[in-house]
């Protein structure tokens, strides 16, 4: 793997480079791209841990001409796309609360083989925080909304899985986390704390991959899940007027036009698709017009990974920490 990776970075053809691999090879392969002068979109979390994360940023700086994002889907769907811009309108008024989250039952098998995420020196220590938690706070992040602490909770439910041999193996990482965070409202509304719950379970019975993302204000208020992809529900209320959730059915109306007319339905490719457009539109035009059209930036990583790291302190000692 080694050799063929440098093989790719080192050919002047190439201008830029997608980089999906197992966590503890993120640090040597993407600072190999950076410091070979290609533009990286990279998989999160980038970075087996804090430290690894680090040495990637250190790089990015030394870097200023090498454009660099992180990946994640979600939120290119259309309908997540319209609650962004009810974020920028500053639809919601003063935050209540926020909930986001990444579900799914791929482990909830106890007999599924064991594989590299369920190997700390593969995946890391953040476990399932480290494979799923950016799709979780991509929109948080984005909105300007910065968790000052938190009080997290890990399971780890399935202790062992077959090595495919016949044999067991220990599972080393967390399968499920809970993360309840005190978050600040930078997006312009007064800076006023909020409670944020964070879900992220490879382990969710009744779930096949659910990301979801909850907003409740003192104006509006909105909730989306991948479970009912095309459904936007949306609360618009008045002092001592009635509340009445309505729903809006998004159609193919994605941040990136494409030849496919709104009429049609959204899926998770297209949400692949619409990341790569917006990685290689900022990559050649700078920012997107439209602030929930960008891909993750290293500052939203940087971010996760201190939450992350808190969230394995605040585990190991019952307490609350700060971020």
């Amino acid at each position: 793997m080694t050799h063929d990776y440098r093989a790719l970075i080192a050919n002047p053809e190439v201008d830029a480079v997608y980089i999906a691999v197992p966590h503890h090879l993120h640090t040597e392969m993407y600072v190999a791209a950076i410091e070979a002068g290609k533009h990286l979109l990279g998989e999160k979390p980038f970075g087996i841990d804090k430290p690894a994360s680090d040495a990637i940023a250190a790089c990015i700086a030394k870097h200023p001409k090498v454009f660099v994002r992180c990946s994640s889907e979600f939120p290119f769907y259309p309908a997540v796309q319209q609650l962004g811009d009810m974020i920028e309108k500053q639809a919601f008024g003063r935050i209540i609360e926020v909930n986001t989250g990444f579900l799914h039952s791929s482990d909830l098998d106890p007999n599924k083989p064991l594989n590299w995420k369920r190997m700390v020196e593969f995946n890391g220590r953040y476990g399932v925080m480290g494979d799923l938690g950016m799709h979780a706070c991509h929109v948080p992040f984005r909105a300007g909304w910065t968790p000052r602490n938190v009080r997290a909770v890990l399971s780890d439910i399935v202790k062992q899985r077959p090595d495919g041999k016949g044999g067991t193996l220990p599972c080393t990482t967390w399968d499920n986390a809970t993360l309840l965070c005190e978050a600040a409202d930078g997006s312009g509304s007064g800076g006023d704390a909020f409670p944020w719950t964070v879900k992220l379970q490879r382990i969710a019975p009744g779930q096949k991959n659910t990301w979801y993302c909850e907003v409740l204000g003192t104006r509006a208020a909105a909730r989306w899940s991948s479970a009912n992809a095309k459904l936007l529900e949306v609360l618009h209320y008045t002092p001592g007027g009635p509340q009445v959730w309505g729903q809006v059915q998004t159609g193919y109306e994605p941040a990136y036009k494409t030849v496919t007319g709104p009429i049609f339905e959204f899926g998770f490719t297209d949400s692949i698709l619409q990341m790569w457009a917006s990685f290689l539109d900022e990559m050649a035009n700078g920012p997107p017009k439209r602030k929930f059209a960008g891909c993750v930036r290293p500052d939203e990583v940087a971010l996760s990974h201190r939450l992350f790291t808190a969230a394995l302190e605040s585990h190991d000692s019952g307490r609350t920490v700060q971020v």
